[in-house]
């Protein structure tokens, strides 16, 4: 997009579902990068909207009414205020964080399906859906798992396999099961409307195949979908819980969430102008905003609408298909609206070296860091942006939060910070001193002050907020390595003009960083810009050597971190040991599978075989192309075991294998056979194999 178009800017983070609080890994993957982008584009005087709100539709609500047994409302009224007092709290600064489940949303998403609907867009088709007997109710997409056709995971949704990355129908699923009765389901005629995504095709790769400055892991799932021949896909579900769809015949029937959910950034920016219309704050009371101008001229259609308007969604790389496929097709159809210029989409946090898990409670949940960190928001913040999974997955830890707070942000940033002021105190009772003759030196880190402004916003512009941040730091650094060099507590007693200026470099420094680490740490920000006396967070200032006059007035020098002791990390590690331990109590085997006869087990030919060959399948995190000798012959087979096991380990090792299994195409390999494996209860795999060398071929009865 060409900057100099740009008029304003319209930021949105994807909308938390409302069936549980929010956790470290989504602030880290959405929320944090977000707030600080557009933190970055107030500071540089920019029209944004920051738009957010809670998705209140879709089957992970009703699976959580369920499973608490309260009412679906129930459930989004108690998360909707948790997620939005958490986000509040800790300085997300969204302009409007809105309700799906709101009156606005639901007609701003029926108008958009009654025009495409009206314009003959959807195809209406009779489909066989799956449904659950027992339950005597057609299953969502969500309410199915099975066995994935592509990389053989046994737990895939009906419409995502979270283990490949694949999007799937639920049809497509292996041995199926209903996730309410656990039963499997049967396939049942139903009537629903389908958006024509193979139309949009050519459409839609012109438009990916001009952001090939996107992410690699965007543009590249993008490719991949496209490559793969994009086919129609349901916009309508038969549930009872959700936007009603607003056409004659569609009783029982609501939009698909993901029709829905991103029409909830149009409905909340438009909520949001309601109240510039009103010209008075009277926000409701389940709504959290940001007290911003009431005299904004523009219209919600400027920020949706208009080619002077840059677009960009944050999510996480599961919602990639939803945000650059789905979504960009639904407004390519609709006909009126931007299309986003860029969708900054980070991979996965994990916890302490496992996948965060929602359901086994192994999360830092953000409502309860708040709790027990009270007044530090801006540590969380500090780690979760350097340690951001932007190219990678990436591991959260207490200890390297422990240390990074000691290490970096009271050892560097804060005691930069207190030694310049306090010795402002001491020497000068807080006024700033004159600047005075400059040595080489003080030039060189004037100049190279001067620099960082520039190199902070090519990283945030460009997405890159780790090495944002790590500048910011370089900039305390700076700040140390200057007054260590230099000595003025030393120097105080042979040449007390010079520590004028020394302490008058110092302190140019610090309100530099008050106006630098702002859209990072916002709390730490504010203290420090009480401390200097000094306001405002303007992006132009930053560079200067001249922000803080002589003669200025400092306020009582206050520190802004406190180390983090080893018992509050070791209540948290306990914590988290304690989760694992109540998981493998209640945890049980599966439930046994319907009885099979002995000739259906008979049909079944696993042999003993030996793995001659290994290596990574590329472009995939799961794979493994293994060649394996079953007495028979040397075969090919792909199993989903890459992030278990080490190729070069396998070679010798001696598997079962289940040889007369139907061949199938993985990632362009056919595969001929699987490798039986067990899984205990923490999800890890194991062989099952002989307890000694067994002659390849042997047949497993």
């Amino acid at each position: 997009m060409d900057n100099n178009k740009i008029k304003r800017y319209t930021v949105t983070a994807a909308l938390p579902y409302t069936n549980g609080p929010v956790h470290i890994g989504h602030l880290a993957g959405v929320y944090l990068p977000a707030d600080i982008y557009v933190r970055y584009l107030r500071a540089n005087k920019k029209e944004v909207k920051f738009i957010c709100g809670s998705d209140e539709n879709g089957v992970p609500i009703t699976l959580k009414a369920k499973k608490e047994g309260i009412t679906p409302q129930q459930v989004v009224d108690k998360y909707h205020k948790i997620i939005g007092d958490s986000f509040q709290e800790f300085g997300v600064s969204f302009d409007i964080y809105h309700r799906t489940s709101s009156l606005m949303h639901h007609q701003t998403a029926s108008d958009f399906f009654e025009k495409l609907y009206n314009e003959g867009i959807f195809t209406e088709e009779i489909t066989e859906q799956y449904f659950d007997e027992s339950a005597q109710t057609f299953l969502a997409d969500r309410y199915i798992t099975g066995t994935c056709p592509k990389c053989n995971n046994e737990n895939a949704y009906g419409d995502q396999c979270e283990a490949c990355g694949s999007t799937l129908n639920a049809t497509d699923l292996i041995n199926p099961k209903s996730t309410l009765s656990g039963s499997a389901p049967v396939r049942k005629e139903t009537k629903n409307w389908f958006l024509p995504l193979d139309k949009y095709e050519t459409k839609l790769r012109t438009y990916i195949e001009s952001h090939k400055e996107w992410r690699p892991n965007v543009y590249g799932q993008c490719q991949s979908w496209l490559n793969a021949g994009l086919q129609p896909r349901a916009m309508t579900r038969d549930l009872d819980w959700g936007v009603k769809v607003p056409v004659k015949g569609a009783d029982g029937k609501v939009l698909y969430v993901w029709f829905d959910a991103p029409i909830g950034y149009i409905s909340a920016t438009k909520e949001l102008f309601d109240y510039y219309k009103l010209g008075v704050w009277n926000p409701k009371a389940d709504e959290y905003y940001i007290k911003s101008d009431l005299t904004e001229l523009a219209t919600w259609e400027d920020y949706w609408k208009s080619d002077e308007t840059k677009l960009v969604h944050f999510i996480g790389k599961d919602n990639i298909v939803f945000h650059c496929v789905i979504f960009p097709a639904m407004l390519m159809a609709h006909g009126e609206y931007t299309l986003a210029d860029n969708v900054p989409a980070n991979e996965f946090l994990n916890l302490e070296g496992q996948k965060i898990s929602t359901s086994k409670n192994w999360a830092v949940w953000l409502n309860e860091y708040l709790r027990e960190f009270e007044g530090q928001q801006d540590v969380l913040r500090y780690v979760l942006t350097a340690t951001a999974p932007e190219t990678k997955d990436n591991d959260f830890t207490w200890k390297d939060f422990q240390a990074r707070n000691n290490n970096e942000l009271v050892a560097v940033f804060g005691n930069f910070i207190n030694r310049v002021t306090v010795l402002t105190q001491k020497y000068y009772e807080g006024k700033v001193p004159a600047l005075g003759t400059l040595t080489e030196y003080d030039q060189s880190v004037i100049d190279e002050l001067i620099s960082y402004p520039e190199k902070i916003s090519n990283s945030i512009e460009n997405y890159r907020f780790r090495e944002a941040l790590s500048e910011v730091m370089n900039v305390a650094r700076l700040g140390n390595k200057y007054l260590a060099e230099t000595e003025p507590w030393k120097v105080i007693k042979t040449d007390p003009e010079r520590v004028k200026t020394i302490l008058n470099i110092g302190l140019q420094i610090a309100a530099n960083l008050e106006i630098l680490v702002e859209p990072f740490l916002p709390f730490t920000a504010d203290k420090l810009m009480k401390m200097l006396n000094y306001g405002g967070y303007i992006w132009e200032h930053a560079g200067s050597i001249t922000l803080l006059k002589e003669g200025h007035q400092l306020n009582e020098p206050t520190l802004l971190f406190s180390k983090i002791e080893d018992e509050q990390v070791q209540a948290q590690i306990d914590k988290l040991n304690q989760s694992k331990t109540q998981n493998q109590q209640e945890s049980k085997p599966l439930a046994i599978k319907e009885n099979i006869d002995f000739e259906q087990f008979a049909s079944m030919d696993i042999r003993v075989g030996t793995i001659l060959t290994a290596e990574k399948v590329a472009k995939t995190k799961k794979l493994l192309k293994l060649t394996v000798d079953t007495g028979l012959d040397q075969r090919i087979i792909v199993s989903g075991i890459a992030e278990y096991f080490e190729p070069e380990n396998l070679i010798g090792q001696q598997v079962s294998v289940l040889i007369n299994l139907a061949p199938r195409e993985i990632k362009g390999i056919k595969s001929q056979g699987m490798i039986l494996m067990s899984e205990n209860s923490e999800g890890k795999l194991s062989f099952v194999s002989p307890n000694q060398e067994t002659e390849n071929g042997s047949v497993i009865r």
